[in-house]
């Protein structure tokens, strides 16, 4: 019998879209909800981590000084100046480093014991940071080539006159519109999946387990077996999007900033 089966007989709901909407004061557009309150929580953390990693520094650093020295030195010198290039990269580091942290916690506070809550599964805070993303790397790419420049410069050069007209489009529709969308939509559905699977085996599974037939609580026990799997991979999945996510960003700042957009 299979947990849609469980689920129509008896009393278990399946996961749904409606698992990331949990309004916990007000309800509606402007509803505090619980993912609003993981963003403000990571943060505070973040915030708190971070002055205390670097209140006192010492040669030999403390763990928390460590941890943000080698976070930082990540993103610095592995995404930032390796992406952007020594000439530029620098006042792009802030930014990059705080996307970097923020993603990752957040992410990983999907599974965190009490939160577990994955606040990138609400589309708006992707949006929200690819919207960030967006505005920086196309006003510093107008900055430096002007507004006609930069957008003229989105065509490779050598194009013979007639393709012109429409490697423009589909070069203004990838700046505009693909690049953010896939932006975020990759973090947001990462994330999204990835929190819908866990709960779909921890709870099909626990619910087999309480109320199947012999078979079906063995079952169930593959399922929470296979939750943990899921859950170290999902580790995994994590910090690989928090990193694909800076190292996006970093690559479209590298490209406005470039001599040739």
């Amino acid at each position: 019998m299979s947990i849609v089966a469980l689920a129509t007989e008896g009393s278990y709901q399946t996961p749904g879209v409606q698992d990331f909407w949990q309004p916990l004061i007000g309800d509606g557009a402007f509803a505090i909800t619980r993912a609003s309150v993981v963003i403000l929580l990571s943060v505070a953390l973040l915030s708190w981590a971070l002055l205390a990693g670097t209140k006192k520094l010492t040669v030999v650093p403390s763990k928390g000084q460590a941890a943000t020295e080698v976070t930082y030195g990540f993103v610095r010198n592995d995404v930032a100046r390796d992406i952007i290039g020594s000439r530029d990269f620098l006042r792009f580091v802030p930014l990059l480093f705080t996307l970097f942290t923020l993603i990752l916690l957040n992410n990983l506070f999907s599974i965190t014991p009490v939160i577990m809550f994955p606040s990138m599964g609400r589309l708006g805070f992707p949006a929200a940071l690819t919207a960030v993303v967006f505005v920086v790397y196309h006003w510093i790419g107008i900055q430096k080539h002007g507004f006609v420049g930069y957008f003229k410069s989105i065509v490779p050069a050598g194009l013979p006159i007639g393709l012109i007209p429409y490697i423009f489009i589909l070069e203004l529709i990838t700046d505009l519109f693909t690049r953010p969308v896939t932006l975020a939509l990759r973090l947001f559905g990462n994330m999204f999946a990835g929190h819908m699977l866990l709960v779909l085996l921890v709870g099909g599974g626990e619910y087999m387990i309480s109320h199947g037939a012999f078979g079906i609580k063995i079952a169930g026990g593959g399922s929470l077996i296979m939750a943990f799997v899921m859950t170290v991979f999902e580790i995994l999945v994590q910090v690989l999007q928090a990193y694909i996510f800076t190292l996006l960003a970093a690559l479209y700042i590298a490209g406005a900033v470039a001599d040739e957009h």
